[in-house]
């Protein structure tokens, strides 16, 4: 009786993954131990930072909101504690990109978030 082998899909998942780490340097596109540790090293990286990436763009927002708050006389926190108590539900990546491209709207809501803290003060 032949023996049987698994040789052919061995080989077809051998390939697979050394055209996943086309681009690599040295051993780490070409050398089969080296490719496997290298993709599932990817893997993982890749997996953390999908999580950590909205993190970094929620803080990015943030930056731009207060930089452009700043310019205006009034601090980040109290923009956002002034647009709570106006009552204007607008989450911070649309504040930015109103901030960025149009500064007039942005100059409208930071009034609105003065007007409101001075009226929660003076109740």
């Amino acid at each position: 009786m032949v023996r049987s082998t698994y040789g052919p899909p061995s080989r077809q998942k051998r390939n697979r993954r050394l055209k996943l780490a086309k681009g690599y340097w040295g051993g780490r596109h070409r050398l089969w131990r080296t490719v496997a540790e290298t993709l599932t090293r990817a893997w993982a990286y890749s997996t953390a930072h999908r999580r950590l990436k909205k993190r970094d763009f929620r803080s990015m927002w943030i930056v731009r909101i207060g930089a452009a708050c700043s310019m205006r006389g009034l601090p980040y926190s109290q923009f956002i504690d002034g647009l709570n108590k106006a009552g204007i539900v607008l989450n911070r990546k649309q504040l930015s990109e109103l901030a960025i491209h149009d500064p007039l709207a942005f100059d409208k809501l930071v009034e609105e978030a003065k007007g409101a803290r001075a009226a929660a003060v003076s109740a």
